[in-house]
């Protein structure tokens, strides 16, 4: 079966993991790995037999096969730079960035509202492990408040997730109210500096607008959402099941990354990569005329 031909911007972890997603993906097809010096990860993605650019964006938006690009880059990066080339050459961005330029994507509650834009954004790792929660327990009992905390190894928090701090806990609040239904949302995230390295847990609490709903139909939403979330993140799974006190509701998810290229505590990373890639599939399968799973 043909597959969309695909580059990624910015070889380093997420860019070098997203590599290896792609390449096992029966609708997408590595076209080009771009990036702005000779790094590891286009010595990488060449040894593997793709090709490499050390011009970034700019090669990207010259190949004519390229039909989808995922920008695993910077928040900065992507407005200033990636989402105005992908754009003017027709190619679909793909945004790992907090940037938001483009409708928040959350492939297990919304990937099947998105099929025509031209610029995705998947939120980040923490509203993908938690938003999903969020909007369970909306769907069940409605949200007048969600508050996330986001931990993880600090081992597995590179450059660009430590300089896109701010706009990580601006793009998930929104993303908690847009995509997870809640009325008002708080992100918070913590590195965790433990040696060895933890899991990543994301923790959720959630004020409901009815209790009287019960605890029963609301863990009945999330187990629901869980099990459609374990079809692309199969590490993703509930630490704490949720307690209800009163109108809140909490709730403990870990994530635990596949290990394609990164550590398996690096679940942060591996959960966004998962998402990008189902995002990108569902695009391929429009395009190439066929269902995607």
């Amino acid at each position: 079966m043909d597959r969309v031909k695909v580059g990624i911007i910015g070889p380093g972890n997420i860019g070098s993991d997203l590599m290896y997603k792609v390449m096992r993906s029966k609708y997408l097809e590595m076209g080009i790995m771009a990036g702005i010096v000779e790094s590891e990860g286009i010595k990488r993605a060449r040894s593997m037999g793709v090709p490499v650019s050390t011009e970034g964006v700019k090669a990207v938006g010259a190949n004519k096969e390229i039909r989808i690009a995922f920008d695993a880059t910077s928040a900065s990066a992507h407005v200033r730079f990636n989402a105005p080339a992908l754009r003017s050459n027709g190619i679909i961005s793909i945004d790992l960035t907090p940037a938001a330029l483009g409708p928040y994507c959350v492939p297990s509650v919304n990937l099947n509202e998105l099929t025509e834009e031209q610029d995705i954004n998947m939120v980040t790792c923490g509203g993908q492990a938690t938003i999903p929660i969020v909007y369970a327990i909306k769907r069940a009992a409605g949200a007048a408040y969600a508050e996330i905390v986001a931990c993880i190894s600090s081992k597995s928090a590179g450059p660009g997730t430590r300089a896109n701090m701010d706009e990580f806990t601006e793009t998930t609040s929104s993303a908690i109210v847009k995509v997870g239904g809640a009325d008002k949302g708080k992100a918070i995230i913590i590195l965790n500096p433990a040696d060895p390295p933890l899991m990543m847990t994301n923790t959720i609490m959630v004020r409901v607008k009815d209790s009287s709903v019960g605890i029963d139909k609301i863990r009945e939403s999330i187990d629901d959402m869980v099990t459609n979330l374990r079809e692309y993140v199969p590490g993703y799974r509930l630490r704490v099941p949720p307690i209800m006190e009163g109108d809140k509701v909490t709730t403990i998810v870990q994530v635990e990354g596949q290990g394609d290229f990164l550590p398996k505590f690096s679940g942060n990373l591996d959960i966004i990569n998962s998402a990008a890639v189902a995002a990108a599939e569902r695009l391929a399968a429009k395009m190439l005329g066929v269902g995607a799973n």
